[in-house]
């Protein structure tokens, strides 16, 4: 049994009463905090939270970027998907704006306290309600952000959030976050790391740029734009043969497309073959174990650490022969957010979720083309016209069967191939330095050796 003794003095200074948040953890890590010296995270930085976009108020393709949850998950902010609103409008909503070295930090969801760094030089951004952003005139930004991050943040986030459906962080108990006072020197060798880190990201960012812009080129597609028709004419037979009788499937643009495409074409299932997920129930749903891969937590780089669940051995032990996935296959998600794809790397404990996909190559052709292929344009325009749902979005594997894919010369594939490992391996690195920078952190919190 697990159990702690709390003074009646704290429980009233604290306003709560539950024992989750008595847990010894909690109480060890106040102790540690307190032997090297901590501030308020307030008294270090101004903490405010963002705005939710006025009734009406849309996205549209360009303007001034509106940053969300999902673009911050990688702790560096990710401009690939996202939403902007217009200029009129975040100039009303300037008090929301953030600036270069903002820390963000999520606050609502299931992914409360992820944590996130504007380092993007680009301009100006606004920032969705379910964030609060962390500005610092006299604390390095970069250190709090390795802070947060560490787990002498994350067990903060777990101790204060409340709300088991929607679990919710408040501005004024993220403000009263303890934040060790490590000498300088300490705080400077952090910031270093964090920089290198976000060096090694921008390099993955821009090669990835890169590889797209080739694949682009070799397809004729460079520069491709194309306006939505406000009518057309679809031929009976053709709503028919689709079994859809929707406008949107039918939109010119996505054959507009297609036929701009001068290389030869394959259908994805000539390629490939496929294996489905499973889905065990939320109900085997665990907090540590084996992983259990969903879509929320896969992207075009990897299987991030988002809002992540686990499995027991047992039930592992059980589907792992027909549901983990293997070294060189895609994983392509079905649901929710179709037309992600992602080669795995290394071998992973876990179970792949009934919205991925497998896909084993079958034919003589480089699963990080096919990948890009099938997160490009002419992938992404496929799956959003064939993936329908009024609630959930579903792409049958029917229908991705029938992906058309085009097939470049070897010596071509082999360049953009080399161009995409190179860009994983530079994220991959950022990633390495960012884990160092929290080791770092809670390193000299354990040895209480960061006093000024």
């Amino acid at each position: 049994m697990v159990y702690s003794i709390i003074q009646k003095s704290q429980l009233e200074g604290a306003n709560r009463l539950d024992a989750e948040y008595y847990q010894p953890e909690y109480l060890k890590l106040k102790l540690l905090l307190e032997k090297v010296k901590s501030k308020k995270l307030s008294d270090i930085a101004e903490v405010s939270g963002g705005k939710r976009l006025p009734v009406g108020e849309i996205f549209s393709d360009q303007g001034v970027p509106y940053l969300r949850i999902v673009d911050i998950y990688n702790t560096f902010v990710d401009l690939d998907g996202v939403k902007y609103i217009s200029e009129k409008l975040y100039n009303l909503l300037k008090r929301y704006q953030i600036k270069n070295a903002d820390v963000l930090m999520t606050i609502v969801g299931n992914t409360v306290g992820l944590v996130g760094y504007n380092q993007t030089s680009l301009g100006k951004f606004n920032f969705t309600e379910n964030c609060a952003r962390i500005r610092s005139e006299t604390t390095l930004p970069q250190y709090i952000l390795a802070v947060l991050m560490s787990n002498i943040g994350q067990l903060q986030v777990v101790r204060e959030k409340v709300g088991a459906a929607q679990p919710k962080l408040s501005l004024d108990r993220l403000r009263n976050f303890q934040i060790p006072t490590l000498n300088g020197k300490i705080q400077t060798y952090v910031r270093s790391i964090v920089l290198k880190a976000l060096d090694f990201f921008e390099k993955s960012n821009n090669l990835y740029l890169e590889v797209e812009d080739l694949l682009s080129e070799e397809l004729g597609l460079k520069d491709f734009k194309v306006e939505d028709d406000l009518s057309y004419v679809v031929n009976l037979s053709d709503v028919k043969s689709a079994h859809r009788a929707d406008a949107e499937y039918f939109k010119p643009k996505y054959n507009t497309l297609i036929s701009k495409v001068k290389v030869q074409m394959s259908k994805l299932g000539d390629l490939v073959s496929i294996k489905k997920g499973i889905e065990p129930g939320s109900e085997e749903y665990q907090d540590e174990g084996k992983l259990f891969i969903r879509v929320s937590s896969l992207s075009k780089n990897g299987i991030e650490d988002k809002d992540q669940k686990y499995l027991n051995d047992e039930l592992y032990e059980k589907l792992k022969k027909d549901y983990e996935p293997k070294v060189g296959e895609i994983l392509l998600t079905k649901d929710a957010t179709p037309g992600i794809a992602y080669v795995l790397k290394g071998p992973v404990e876990g179970i792949i979720s009934g919205g991925i996909l497998r896909l084993k190559l079958k034919n003589d052709i480089g699963p990080e083309y096919l990948a890009l292929c099938i997160n490009s344009i002419i992938g992404q325009w496929q799956a959003e016209r064939d993936a329908g749902g009024s609630v959930i979005t579903h792409w049958k594997p029917e229908q991705i069967k029938n992906l058309f894919i085009p097939i470049l010369p070897k010596p071509t594939q082999q360049k953009i191939t080399d161009l995409v490992q190179k860009s994983h391996q530079a994220s991959k690195k950022s990633k390495e330095l960012l884990e160092e920078a929290k080791r770092k952190v809670e390193e000299m919190i354990e040895k209480g050796s960061g006093k000024t």
